[in-house]
């Protein structure tokens, strides 16, 4: 075995370490040491291992709960007597570094789940880590004095974990119950060699500049209170007219693609949610009340009230595809933790979309789906991959639906040649989905729109339409969502420009900068202008210095600021600074107003 072999990747996609495997592991890829996802898990794993470790020394009543590995690196679950703060985390990087230097074995070895407990009978948080446990068998992992239950995969030797990062400190619910006990809780990454660490940290810088929490608070986009509540975003004047152009692109791009607009109630009857199976599969992320004696829910998707819209009238195979459209507010209970700023809240709006169609139709909807997500990505700049999800293990439905609606996809796409990947038991709890994952400016992947295909709930509430040969038939109902949620994907838009908007959905559009009050009139006429054209625009007339209006207008990242003063008055011109170009310039205001209507039309989709 090579030297820096620090697993195996086996036939069916599960990876091991050398300490798992034997060694040569049958049948097995050799996973070497570098920045494959393969690689990264085991190096993240081993990481996490590696700080619990640093943590223990130095803080010896530290007890262990969990340390997985997570889409941004690792982290681990802990208490403590000592509060552990940001300022800790260099003191227990170089505690690390220290025993990397010491090239400690990793050792894996099992023992029997009662051999477990009784090994760590004093420590209440690795009884409840036994709890979780199936099997009666479970591996430790061993480095030094360290060690820790664990599946694995490991490397071999702390000598291969040189490079990684203690990124923050967060507080973490034991089990994720909020009423549960308050742990420690510390995240930090990990990769092969330097020069990956050093451009993830370049990243992190970028990504930290261009933060939609920073940017929405100084372009006064949105805000949020505690007072209110938590994960409840309210949108400020240029935070709403940003909205308001996002979503009149899409109603546009909706209307002309053959979507009808409808519009449901955001609360209905629980009996309604048992009947959909959100009750059973989604109840502890529902928010329930009673009204009148009878239990009520608000809804946390929209699919009942766009399925009761369509029942309202007798419906025929010519009718079909029906397509109904709805920017639906929804409301799910997201634990505390996980609240962050516009990416992740409790109240948001889906630019959702429900089809009706025949099995048959299946692949063109789809197809004319993905069409429709390809030409907003492209508008945005974004490019993006495609993932197939199929079955989850809390679900609705025949495994034999589930093959037909995950077969009707996968044809889809490949019939047209377009890449997917596959993520096994990521779908709706009702139906398989294609997940559309987008690249931002610097890298950054996120989750955005979804197509999914669902056989069960036109069966649970009995949806029916008039067959060509007069009988009745079930339709297929594909729930689609292309931008995800408007705040979300505004969320995502803010970083992705770092604030600086196409000039189709910039909040402000034009700030007009008189150079005295005696400008303020033809600042206010060209100002009216764009106004009937549906352009927004301000006046910086403040009584403060030319200089100072002008970067105060620059801040706000507006396509153009523009200048008026004696001579533009007389000419009837405008001097323009160009943020995009970076140029200045005079145009007519005739010729400015041309040039802005134009521009507006980039917007169309």
């Amino acid at each position: 075995m090579s030297e820096n072999i620090i697993g195996y990747l086996k036939e069916n996609g599960e990876i091991v370490d050398t300490q798992s495997s034997g060694d040569p592991c049958e049948n097995c890829r050799e996973i070497p040491l570098d920045n494959s996802p393969e690689a990264l898990e085991i190096l993240r794993h081993s990481t996490a291992h590696l700080m619990a470790q640093a943590i223990r020394e130095l803080y010896p009543d530290a007890q262990f709960f969990v340390g997985p590995v997570v889409d941004e690196g690792f982290y681990y679950d802990f208490r403590t007597s000592e509060k552990i703060g940001e300022e800790d985390l260099k003191k227990i990087e170089k505690k690390m570094k220290e025993l990397v230097k010491k090239k400690l074995p990793i050792e894996r070895y099992e023992i029997s789940k009662a051999e477990a407990a009784e090994k760590f009978k004093n420590d209440d948080l690795k009884q409840a880590v036994l709890k979780n446990i199936p099997s009666e068998t479970v591996s430790i992992y061993r480095q030094g004095d360290f060690e820790d239950l664990c599946r694995g995969p490991h490397v071999p030797n702390t000598r291969f974990l040189h490079n990684f990062k203690l990124t923050r400190v967060a507080g973490a619910y034991l089990g994720g119950d909020e009423n549960a006990e308050m742990l420690t809780r510390i995240y930090g990454i990990a990769f092969a060699d330097k020069e990956a660490l050093k451009a993830w940290q370049k990243m992190m810088e970028e990504a930290k500049r261009r933060d939609h929490r920073k940017l929405g608070t100084e372009m006064e986009l949105f805000m949020f209170n505690d007072e209110a509540g938590a994960g409840l975003p309210f949108w400020m004047p240029k935070g709403a007219r940003l909205r308001s152009k996002l979503e009149q692109i899409l109603w546009r791009s909706h209307r002309r693609r053959g979507y009808e607009p409808v519009r449901g109630p955001e609360i209905l009857k629980a009996d309604m949610w048992r009947t959909s199976g959100h009750y059973a599969c989604y109840g502890e992320n529902m928010y329930l009340t009673e009204i009148d004696g009878q239990e009520y829910g608000l809804k946390p998707m929209n699919c009942i009230g766009h399925i009761l819209i369509f029942k309202n009238s007798t419906k025929s195979y010519r009718d079909l595809p029906l397509k109904y459209f709805e920017y639906g507010v929804v409301h799910r209970h997201e634990k505390s933790g996980v609240l962050h700023g516009l990416l992740r809240v409790r109240e948001f709006t889906q630019d959702d979309a429900h089809i009706f169609c025949t099995p048959e139709q299946i692949k063109p909807v789809v197809l004319e789906v993905v069409e429709f997500v390809d030409a907003v990505m492209k508008k945005f700049g974004f490019d993006y991959t495609m993932e197939i999800s199929t079955k989850p293990d809390k679900a609705i439905g025949d495994d034999e639906v589930w093959e037909i609606a995950t077969r009707a996809l996968k044809e889809a796409l490949d019939e047209n040649a377009l890449d997917y990947g596959i993520d096994e038991g990521g779908g709706a709890f009702y139906g398989p989905k294609i997940d559309v994952k987008i690249t931002d400016a610097i890298g950054r992947k996120w989750q955005c729109g979804t197509i999914q295909v669902d056989f069960n709930l036109p069966e649970r509430f009995d949806v029916e339409y008039v067959a060509e040969d007069n009988t009745r038939k079930r339709p297929v109902m594909i729930h689609r969502a292309i931008l995800g949620s408007f705040e979300r994907f505004i969320a995502i838009l803010t970083e992705h420009y770092a604030g600086e908007f196409p000039f189709f959905l910039a909040p402000t559009q034009v700030i007009f900068v008189p150079i005295t009050d005696e400008h303020t009139p033809y600042a206010r006429e060209l100002a009216d202008r764009l106004s009937v054209e549906e352009i927004d625009s301000e006046i910086y007339d403040r009584n403060d210095s030319l200089n100072k209006r002008i970067r105060m207008a620059e801040k706000q990242k507006v396509p153009y600021v523009v200048i008026v003063g004696d001579e533009e008055i007389k000419s009837r011109t405008v001097a323009i600074r160009d943020r995009r170009k970076k140029e200045q310039y005079n145009l007519s205001s005739d010729e400015f107003m041309l040039q802005l209507i134009n521009e507006l039309k980039e917007g169309k989709i």
